[in-house]
């Protein structure tokens, strides 16, 4: 027998399913770029993710002269020409919803948001937030890697190779994908890129009957036993070390081997980890899990938790999918569907940081809330929805080193540009990877005969929202 190809197809053949979710995991231990360059605030992250751009006029940014003026046309003088993502600009329109003060620091959050409402003292908000791209495909990417094109490694891959996870038995990188479907971009919102594909984000469908795919064997192979397995195991441990000893400058079989050893943990540890079943009914109650519209969010963000407790480095939750509808990309009805979209995240997020603040665990965590742009000050044509708008978006930031209750940046007086203290991708990156100790500078990877990072060639670490 042929024991180079036996032993191919044997990889090939556990190559996929769960030994794809290790090689998203493990790999960090031959492969991560270091230590943390200072000491760290934080830990871990956990990402919020809006997916479709949460409009800022409607939630966060209080704009009363888009009150006084609603129903005028748009013009912002000096002969300015306003155009419009996919549509032709309509009247100014006020938020359908409610303003109010809130808090100690008395941030104005709009009726949409009466949870997280409750919350502004314990948040930094970016008020005067800019992207380059209003696409969602580019934005997105501008918001997840640093880069308006394809291929970049994700902000969670980096962190993952920079660091690694918190223990050996789980990923350093998780993603939440919206029961619904995948974000716009697809897996390569999650993407490792140019980086070693173990920092992948390990996919979890919270709401799927195998939320691993190939976690466990397929309930009809009944031969498959603990005892065989591990026979299995042993076998592949036996091939793999006497290949490795006839190539010992080829680290990538190390690499490999870990992360199947990793696979074998996994299988212990991902049940308990997925299992909600020990959390007590007032926990479930807190992130929404009794009731439909708010169940799909809160478990994700219930189960955000559960993963950063057991050493998940950078988890992130989508909210919404990638599509024209059930997600915060409102071009037809903002009263109806971004009413829609905030009622399943507001409950479940605010209840994720109170918890995280209850246990102590805010303390080491940072809580990050973000979309990939805004939306227009005026409707869109003559519908009561708002077009994309890269002009200015609202982000936060939550928990460890993060100053609370303050805010940095501001638009104009309708919400339409970003004019004071603006920051991007790169500043919003440069700053969560200071709280966790690295140098955002530092941190490079080459490709292609250059020197990449995170920020590329931009970024400042947002000073005024550390504590």
């Amino acid at each position: 027998m042929n024991t180079s190809l036996s032993r191919r197809g044997f990889l090939d053949t556990l190559g996929t399913g769960l030994g794809g979710v290790a090689l998203a995991a493990l790999l960090q231990r031959e492969a991560r770029a270091g230590a943390p360059h200072f000491p760290p605030k934080a830990k871990r992250v956990i990402q919020l993710f809006m997916n479709g751009g949460a409009s800022q006029c409607d939630l966060f940014d209080y704009k009363p002269q888009l009150i006084a003026r609603h129903g005028q046309k748009f013009d912002p003088g000096a002969g300015v020409r306003v155009e419009a993502s996919v549509s032709v600009p309509g009247a100014l329109m006020k938020s359908p919803f409610a303003w109010a003060q809130h808090g100690q620091c008395g941030r104005w959050v709009s009726g949409a948001l009466p949870n997280l409402a409750q919350q502004v003292d314990d948040l930094a908000f970016l008020m005067a937030m800019q992207s380059a791209s209003n696409v969602h495909g580019p934005a997105s990417y501008l918001q997840t890697s640093g880069f308006v094109l394809p291929g970049f490694p994700c902000a969670g891959a980096w962190i993952s190779h920079a660091l690694g996870s918190l223990a050996d038995n789980v990923p350093a990188f998780v993603a939440l994908p919206d029961a619904r479907g995948l974000p716009y971009n697809g897996r390569s919102a999650f993407t490792s890129g140019f980086l070693p594909a173990n920092h992948q984000g390990t996919l979890i469908a919270a709401g799927a009957p195998q939320p691993i795919t190939h976690l466990q064997p397929p309930a009809g192979a009944t031969h498959l036993t603990p005892a065989s397995r591990a026979d299995g195991l042993a076998l592949l441990r036996e091939m793999n070390t006497a290949h490795a000893a006839e190539r010992p400058d080829d680290s990538r079989l190390t690499a490999r081997i870990a992360s199947y050893e990793l696979a074998a943990r996994l299988q212990l540890s991902a049940p308990e980890l997925l299992d909600l079943g020990g959390e007590t009914a007032a926990t479930k109650k807190l992130y929404g899990l009794d009731h439909s519209e708010t169940a799909d969010f809160g478990k994700r963000c219930l189960l955000a938790r559960r993963m950063i407790e057991r050493g998940v480095r950078f988890v992130q939750v989508w909210s919404g999918h990638g599509g024209g509808a059930d997600n915060w990309d409102n071009h037809t009805n903002i009263p109806k569907e971004l009413a829609a979209a905030a009622r399943k995240m507001d409950l479940p997020a605010a209840g994720l940081l109170q918890d995280l603040k209850a246990r102590g665990l805010l303390a080491d965590t940072l809580l990050v809330w973000t979309t990939e742009f805004g939306r227009m000050p005026f409707t869109q044509g003559n519908t009561p929805g708002r077009d994309h708008n890269g002009g200015t978006f609202v982000s936060w930031f939550a928990g460890a080193g993060i100053k609370p209750g303050v805010a940095v940046g501001q638009s104009d007086e309708w919400s339409w540009k970003a004019v004071e203290e603006v920051t991007t991708s790169y500043d919003f990156h440069a700053t969560i990877l200071h709280l966790l100790g690295i140098q955002h500078e530092k941190l490079t990877f080459r490709h292609s005969g250059i020197d990449r990072r995170l920020t590329d060639v931009h970024g400042h670490v947002i000073e005024k929202i550390l504590a």
